[in-house]
């Protein structure tokens, strides 16, 4: 039975409706991030690989992470709106305890192989989890509180990606046996997640015969062609897309920034990630007042154009320093010239909060809920061919020796004409 609408977006974390949903998912996605940004950084500063120079190391992580979603996301919508959610969160939750266990091998023998599998393999554990997590909403929360909840997934899920990456950088730099200390945990938050799911309460049965295609390729052209039909819930999932590739430019560039444009340490980039995490969560948390508790389209044009102008500001407030020695946290907060770029930082990625919360939302709200969970799987397949997109032509862009710097600015730029390209064209977002 759906939640009676609740006073504030907080209240949501005393139902045991969302409750335990809610640290399940904020568990498995600090996981996820404690340990990307744990193997980035050691393929960054510390450890040396010739299948690719540093540089690459966060290009080539997260276009891993993603490719999973690509190939498997149709099935795991199939999954969701045929089998029991919980069951299948809770099979996830068991799955990412293995993965941890056989990381923590690859940390310690330090085999780069290793660590990449399980890189591919958590990204396989979120794309089964992501379906399941977004039909899951619209089923407890009425529409009065499902923008609320979104919020908090943005939010939960940007601050566990802060908690995930400040834990991962802090922890690797431990000397001597800091990858172990990482190692360590990433099994201690798996388990926590699945304690969590635990108490996820079951949902109400409902019949289906959806019989399920096994063949990803033919039911991902299906489900693309579901979503399609809908334009403007369509045109929605396009612009998520097009936010996580924007967000994946700045996320896999944070490293070779903070070193080679910004002269920081591995702290400089935790704090880089840092400000982006808690720039998306205090824009999400925004959207509920922002949007009167509707789902408000109007919302996402304001969230495009300062994603774009803080973007701008970025590339001219970048100040490069004059010595090749690189400086730690204290040093790099120190200086007034950086003050703006945090500031820029923080700025575009609340932007980006208030940009994708309300695409969400009316997507669950205006979804059948018989086959919500294929449309989400549709919106995670396009999702990942931004996103395999982001990371090549980031990786191409740093091959042609062109700075981080101005592939931030290329994104900002390209942002505003493509987000504007689909406003224009969808009265929706106008209202």
């Amino acid at each position: 039975m759906k939640q009676q609408p609740v006073s504030h977006q907080f209240s949501l974390l005393k139902k045991r409706c969302f409750a335990p949903f809610f640290w399940t998912q904020f568990c498995g996605a600090a996981n996820d991030n404690l340990y990307k940004f744990a193997v980035t950084i050691l393929l960054t500063y510390q450890w040396q690989t010739q299948w690719f120079p540093p540089s690459m190391a966060g290009v080539i992580i997260g276009g891993l992470f993603i490719f999973p979603f690509l190939l498997f996301s149709a099935t795991s919508g199939q999954l969701s709106d045929q089998y029991d959610k919980i069951r299948i969160m809770r099979n996830v939750k068991n799955a990412e305890i293995g993965i941890m266990l056989l990381a923590t091998f690859g940390l310690y023998t330090q085999s780069v192989i290793i660590l990449l599998a399980c890189i591919f393999l958590m990204g396989l554990h979120s794309t089964i989890f992501g379906p399941a997590k977004f039909a899951y909403l619209p089923q407890v929360l009425n529409d009065q509180s499902l923008m609320g909840g979104n919020a908090l997934v943005s939010m939960g899920t940007f601050v566990s990606i802060l908690l995930g990456n400040i834990a991962g950088g802090i922890l690797v730099s431990i000397p001597g046996n800091g990858h172990l200390w990482a190692a360590f945990a990433c099994l201690l938050v798996a388990v926590a997640g699945r304690i969590s799911a635990q108490f996820i309460p079951p949902l109400e049965k409902k019949a289906t015969s959806h019989k399920i295609n096994w063949n990803p390729f033919t039911e991902t052209l299906k489900n693309l062609a579901i979503a399609r039909q809908h334009r403007i819930i369509f045109k929605c999932m396009l612009l998520i897309s097009w936010m996580w590739f924007f967000g994946a430019v700045f996320l896999a560039l944070f490293p070779v920034f903070a070193k080679d444009i910004l002269k920081g340490n591995e702290h400089v980039a935790a704090l880089l990630l840092v400000l982006f995490s808690i720039g998306v969560a205090t824009g999400s948390l925004s959207c509920e007042r922002l949007g009167l508790r509707r789902p408000a389209l109007s919302l996402v044009p304001l969230g495009a154009a300062g994603m774009s102008l803080f973007t701008v500001d970025l590339y001219f407030s970048i100040t490069v320093p004059d010595t090749q020695e690189l400086r730690s946290f204290s040093q790099f907060i120190a200086q007034p010239a950086n003050w703006r770029t945090m500031f820029d930082l923080f700025m575009l990625s609340a932007c980006a909060g208030v940009y994708s919360v309300p695409l969400y939302t009316f997507i669950q709200k205006t979804t059948s809920k018989t086959h919500i969970a294929r449309i989400i799987a549709a919106n995670n397949i396009l999702n990942a061919f931004f996103l395999i997109a982001s990371a090549l032509i980031a990786g191409l862009l740093l091959s042609l020796d062109i700075s981080v710097p101005v592939i931030f600015l290329l994104a900002g730029i390209v942002n505003i004409l493509f987000s504007y390209a689909i406003f224009l064209t969808e009265p929706g977002f106008k209202k």
